[in-house]
């Protein structure tokens, strides 16, 4: 079947979803609205509110526009608070990495074939990286490639610093296991080198999703392990059996447990449990909170 839908004006935009029942207050502020906020994005926070099945896409839900916007809003402002969780998260595994291999190994042990499991693997995974520090206008990379010709590739702590949380995690979930290897992931608080490596992938995910400005509202995330006994606080047997592991909530368990790690007086779970109380429409659920979540000793 060929494509062959126009592109529609902001009037009509407004025009087609009031013959779907979206009510509006103020028409003239909500052109304005989709001239920044484009109709295809808006259609996300929309969706669950409509008869999908009809191709008319009715709402069966009596709702405003101004609301389906108080939800677009929430999100963007708990998609921030989350990226920034993250970002101490990744600067920690980083900095860790570096550390506990190159004490050990030296300075380009990530460039050592023999560090890893599967050697073919660790070639693509290091050609990405050298994509990655090729792009880098970091002064320290220029530096090097200009005053040294071998190693071609910079040190750990010069290559893996420009790196993408996602090449830093495949390498490290590819390297062979080692006391350095334990010792990341014990610096996190995990002992088992599974679990770490599954919720470095869920971090990676979730952070790519933030950093592209995704929507985090009633999306389906890549599932994490939640380990029923760990070093410290975290969730118990209970608590895991009511959560939907594909939801936002289980991530942001793992989110918790890392940055408390790391940052122990961070203060996530008071922001997030703000930023949780001016969500509209009671659609914590739709993101896997379940009822009385801030009761959770992990969440204190």
């Amino acid at each position: 079947m060929k494509y062959n839908k126009p592109a529609v004006r902001f009037e009509n935009q407004i025009a087609k979803l009031k013959a779907r029942q979206l009510l509006f207050l103020k028409e003239t502020q909500a052109k304005e609205t989709l001239s920044r906020i484009s109709f295809y994005r808006l259609r996300a926070y929309t969706y669950p509110f409509q008869d999908n099945a009809n191709p008319n896409h009715p709402f069966v839900v009596r709702i405003h526009f101004e609301t389906i916007l108080k939800l677009y809003n929430f999100d963007s402002r708990l998609r921030l608070l989350v990226f920034g969780a993250l970002e101490k998260i990744e600067v920690a595994f980083r900095t860790q990495m570096i550390y506990q291999f190159s004490i050990k190994h030296g300075p380009h042990w990530h460039i050592d074939k023999a560090r890893y499991y599967n050697k073919d693997l660790a070639e693509k995974h290091l050609e990405r990286l050298r994509r990655e520090v090729s792009r880098s206008q970091e002064i320290f990379i220029k530096h090097y490639q200009e005053k040294y010709t071998s190693p071609k590739e910079p040190p750990c702590w010069m290559g893996l610093e420009v790196a993408s949380l996602g090449t830093l995690s495949q390498l490290y979930s590819n390297t062979i296991n080692s006391d350095e290897k334990k010792a990341v992931s014990k610096s996190f608080g995990i002992n088992n080198l599974q679990i770490f490596q599954n919720w470095l992938h869920c971090c990676s995910n979730l952070r790519n999703i933030c950093a592209h400005h995704g929507r985090l509202w009633n999306r389906r995330l890549t599932q994490p392990s939640l380990p029923e006994n760990t070093p410290f606080t975290f969730l118990n047997q209970a608590t895991i059996k009511r959560i939907y592991k594909n939801k936002l909530y289980a991530t942001l368990c793992c989110v918790k447990y890392l940055l408390d790690r790391i940052d122990p007086d961070n203060d996530f779970h008071i922001q997030l449990k703000k930023g949780m109380d001016s969500c509209p429409l009671q659609q914590e659920k739709e993101m896997g909170f379940p009822a009385n979540w801030q009761e959770v000793q992990l969440w204190q």
